[in-house]
């Protein structure tokens, strides 16, 4: 009996869409991956709304003091990618919604570390911690989450250098 209702747990979850779902839906792009991730981490386009990505394209020329200026085919594709798959798009994903749910109706929010949630979600860690050369800053996504790229941000897959296993 406890088996039956495994497999009627499982088959719901997997029907509906959410059984293995990361926090965030994990790049897909190659483009995107290759230009954006040739300087830092590619960002899941789920961990911002469209008008932040539309934003911080639009201001390409000074990307966080760096020109990641882009051919304008190679621009619209990104952008396109970005919007596509954008946190309103994918609100299905528990991060991007938590994301989406922190910030203020029409809010812009300059980058990732930035937003409310991702402020809350690491305001008990040390500044050392996240200052230190290893890290450099909340904007290094892989630096502490082992399976950032997968787009899932778990506490339990939390390795920070120099200290080890992150335990809320």
């Amino acid at each position: 009996m406890k088996l039956l209702i495994l497999i009627i747990a499982l088959s719901s979850a997997v029907l509906a869409g959410s059984y293995g779902k990361g926090d965030v839906a994990p790049v897909t792009d190659e483009l995107y991956k290759k230009e954006c991730g040739s300087c830092h981490f590619a960002y899941q386009p789920g961990l911002l709304p469209s008008n932040a990505w539309n934003k911080m394209m639009l201001n390409l020329g000074d990307h966080f003091g760096s020109d990641a200026s882009l051919a304008k085919e190679d621009y619209d594709s990104i952008l396109a990618y970005l919007n596509k798959n954008s946190a309103e798009k994918f609100a299905n994903y528990k991060r991007s919604a938590k994301i989406l749910n922190s910030l203020k109706a029409k809010e812009v929010p300059e980058s990732i570390s930035k937003t409310p949630y991702m402020i809350k979600k690491h305001r008990e860690i040390r500044e050392n911690l996240i200052t230190q050369k290893e890290v450099k800053g909340l904007f290094n996504c892989i630096a502490c989450h082992t399976t950032a790229e997968k787009g899932i941000y778990s506490e339990r897959d939390i390795r920070i250098p120099n200290f080890g296993r992150w335990e809320d």
